[in-house]
């Protein structure tokens, strides 16, 4: 654990981590659950720094089933996932509190909107710095490098800090 930056608080088997634990990892997320032979192995969770959590049956480290809930509340469901889709464009905080009135719009769940740095895009975890390809939170700590695949989910879909023209200009 020292390598790792990790903290494990709870029981050892013939020196393996097992039975009921505390994990924490060097990014803060701490699962609280049941170990077995070092993995994640039946009910835990994790809970992350930003207030959301995932509660879990897991199997050898791997989650074979679970309900991730955000920090304010809203849970997700695969299946019947209907939060600021097609049919209901409204951000959680609205359908919880209700609509703004007529031209105040919502920019995101959270209401005010975060202030996103010059140059950087918000992208639901932190933020993201397109030069240096990092997302860090919204405290300012590292999260990951983002590969290609996010690096372009990013740029096409994610709130910019920077206003910008868009559409027709009109002559002068």
């Amino acid at each position: 654990m020292e390598y790792t930056g990790s903290q494990y608080i709870g029981e050892y088997v013939d020196g393996r981590m097992e039975g009921n634990a505390e994990y924490i990892l060097p990014t803060e997320t701490r699962y609280v659950g049941k170990m077995k032979d070092g993995m994640f192995h039946g009910q835990g969770t994790l809970y992350f720094p930003s207030g959301s959590r995932y509660d879990a049956v897991w199997e050898n480290g791997l989650a074979i089933k679970g309900t991730y809930t955000f920090s304010d509340g809203l849970q997700y469901d695969g299946k019947n996932w209907h939060y600021c889709d097609s049919y209901d464009r409204r951000f959680y905080t609205e359908i919880c509190h209700g609509l703004k009135p007529t031209g105040i719009s919502q920019l995101t769940n959270v209401d005010p909107p975060r202030i996103i740095p010059e140059g950087c895009y918000d992208c639901g975890d932190g933020f993201y710095n397109p030069t240096t390809r990092v997302v860090r939170d919204y405290k300012n700590r590292f999260l990951r490098n983002a590969d290609d695949d996010e690096h372009q989910w990013i740029i096409r879909t994610c709130r910019k800090g920077w206003d910008e023209f868009v559409g027709r200009r009109p002559k002068l």
